[in-house]
């Protein structure tokens, strides 16, 4: 995969929401590889480096979460690239919080994000599902999502982002299957306790 895409919408007013989940992801990716700043491209914030000797550019689309797919078809037509060269990092309400699946297409669930790229760039490309759990009701989502995460449910966000950093490059190499599996190994509780307790 080269062109890694995180979901979110612009501003410090939805920095640390919900549905801001995809970029924080794409940033905790930045950070641990030392990736180089974002600069303004293709309506969004764009940076590029190497992650495990590859190639890879990463991508923050700026034009609110409705508009998403403006940013990253510009992105894909630019560089010429298939719907399977794309990751798409978001939000889902239909996984538990913390746990991570990837699948390649599939229909958008109600996310006006995939929906804009699925109408602007394709439907055939990977996507990164970070759960964020369901509010119950459907006339209590927008609120939900566009919700700051409580304190107390930092304590699976951080972990996760850093998992998913860590294991960026099983999924830069197209491992899928590598990448969940690592994710969720680095992400359950026996595997935080021995790292914070160290080697026996």
């Amino acid at each position: 995969m080269r062109l890694i895409v995180g979901l979110g919408n612009p501003g410090a007013r939805y920095e640390r929401t919900r549905h801001n989940i995809g970029f924080m992801a794409v940033d905790a990716i930045v950070r641990r590889h030392a990736l180089g700043p974002f600069r303004p491209r293709f309506k969004g914030e764009f940076t590029e480096g190497t992650i495990a000797g590859s190639k890879i550019m990463l991508l923050k689309p700026q034009t609110f979460m409705n508009d998403s797919g403006e940013a990253v078809g510009a992105a894909a037509r630019f560089f010429k690239l298939d719907p399977g060269e794309v990751a798409v990092i978001h939000d889902e309400l239909d996984l538990k919080e913390g746990k991570l699946r990837v699948k390649r297409g599939g229909g958008a669930a109600g996310h006006n994000g995939l929906r804009s790229i699925d109408a602007l760039f394709a439907n055939d490309y990977w996507r990164v599902r970070i759960g964020i759990g369901h509010p119950g009701a459907k006339e209590l989502v927008l609120h939900y999502v566009l919700q700051n995460f409580p304190a107390e449910e930092l304590d699976w966000v951080r972990p996760l982002l850093d998992a998913v950093a860590e294991a960026a490059p099983l999924l830069v190499a197209d491992d899928a299957p590598g990448f969940m599996s690592k994710v969720a190994l680095l992400t359950r509780p026996a595997a935080s306790s021995e790292a914070k307790e160290g080697p026996r």
